[in-house]
């Protein structure tokens, strides 16, 4: 009788070897386009995908440069991941170091920054590479609990030959990405790794449930900051008369006075005191806080026509917008849901509906609600340079959008039918 894939996953718990053995078969299988006994799981079965795409050698795999210890140090302090490592010990150390696994934390780029755990199982992971500044992206050493829940942006159990390199088969590892509660940007990924025979199906469900321990961690600290910067403002803002609004240096809202409150005000990546120009307040004056900026509207026109807006979507999971024109430049990095949206309205420039964007991104006319909301948000960084009724880029910017150079790395996550047919229409061509 065929086992499905949960067949197989409930198999393991109990006989290690038959799974694996199962797992060897189906991975032998599917990668030299024969037959296999059972269909992988869809997510190993997509990142296998990916890989051959991609050319990872599913034999012997690829090792980049590992950091140095100051570079690794350099990216620990400046990470926030630092700020939730002791929920991630409490959480998960305990029972890691029983159970002979090792916890493993990754920042965003992939690269292995903390690895603490059962000292036998550490020796082990240097085989595998599983080290200090090592860079365990998907697309460099293939399937795994660090790189594929970094790119499906979701927990994953990696058991056995579900690794796409073969010299990982004798390893299970589980990993949920780390977000910024802020605004759903990942920031690293955390991953239990140990031998073969230390798979638990539970442990997906046990790792998942710290991660999302760390990003209640991460939101606690920016409503504390933000509360402490509210303090700082409060007698700077009585001070004033006109309209003003501070906010710490991400740009999220402490306080406000003149005017109406927004919760995030987009900011220039390079800022400095002086006059400045933002999309969503005009002309502004900008002076330091202690852990923020003051922002004062300003008298002054607004320059209203911008020349050129450049969507880059060439990156993997790191998209931007850039506007320039009379009053200079700024980028905004954006949320997948946002590059989605952004996208659509690029590629149709005379505009879209509610209902025909409802269409394109969720398969659904209905769902204008969830549109006209995501809008709103854009239009908080991009200000006038977005239009209604349709929406649609202002008709006096020039839009360019910068594409990857391989159609299925188009938004690679998005489900959205839009983006989904878009992929496979350039594909074909």
């Amino acid at each position: 009788m065929a086992l499905s894939p949960a067949d197989v996953t409930q198999l393991a718990a109990v006989d290690f070897a038959r799974a694996a053995r199962v797992l060897s078969e189906v991975r032998s299988a599917t990668l030299s386009g024969q037959r296999a006994p059972v269909a992988p799981r869809p997510v190993i079965e997509q990142s296998w995908e990916r890989m051959l795409r991609g050319g990872v050698d599913p034999d012997h795999g690829s090792r980049s440069g590992l950091l140095s210890r100051e570079e690794v140090q350099r990216r620990r302090e400046t990470t926030a991941l630092k700020d939730v490592l002791p929920v991630l010990r409490e959480g998960l150390l305990s029972v890691a170091d029983l159970a002979h696994h090792i916890m493993v934390v990754a920042d965003e780029q992939g690269r292995v920054l903390w690895r603490e755990g059962s000292s036998p199982v550490l020796r082990k992971a240097d085989g595998l590479g599983l080290e200090l500044g090592a860079d365990w992206r998907e697309d460099v050493v293939g399937t795994n609990g660090v790189g594929t829940p970094a790119v499906v942006r979701r927990p994953v159990q990696v058991f056995a030959s579900e690794h796409f390199v073969r010299s990982h088969a004798g390893w299970t590892c589980t990993g949920a990405p780390i977000t910024d509660p802020r605004d759903g940007r990942p920031i690293g990924v955390v991953d239990v790794s140990g031998p073969l025979e230390t798979m638990h199906p539970a442990t997906l469900a046990w790792v998942d449930s710290v991660a999302k321990l760390a990003e209640a961690r991460l939101r606690e600290l920016h409503v504390s900051s933000l509360e402490h910067l509210r303090a700082v403002a409060a007698p700077v803002l009585a001070r004033l008369a006109g309209r003003a609004v501070v906010v710490d240096r991400d740009g999220w809202t402490a306080a406000v006075t003149g005017m109406p409150y927004t919760n995030r005000i987009a900011l220039p990546k390079s800022l400095a005191p002086g006059r400045r120009w933002l999309p969503s307040i005009g002309m502004c004056v900008l002076e330091p806080l202690p852990g923020g900026w003051l922002v004062r509207a300003d008298d002054e026109p607004v320059p209203r026509s911008v020349t050129r807006i450049v969507l880059d979507l060439t990156q993997s999971r790191r998209w931007s917008v850039t506007a320039s024109g009379p009053a200079g430049s700024w980028s905004h990095e954006l949320s997948p849901r946002h590059a989605e949206l952004l996208y659509l309205l690029a590629v149709h420039r005379t505009g879209r509906s509610a209902a025909g964007l409802a269409e394109d991104l969720f398969g659904d006319p209905g769902r204008t609600v969830t549109v006209r909301a995501e809008v709103s948000r854009v239009r908080r960084y991009l200000g006038g340079l977005l239009e209604h009724r349709p929406y649609r880029f202002c008709e006096d910017a020039d839009v360019e959008v910068l594409l990857p150079d391989e159609p299925h790395d188009l938004l690679p996550c998005s489900t959205a039918p839009a983006v989904v047919a878009a992929r496979a229409s350039a594909g074909t061509n």
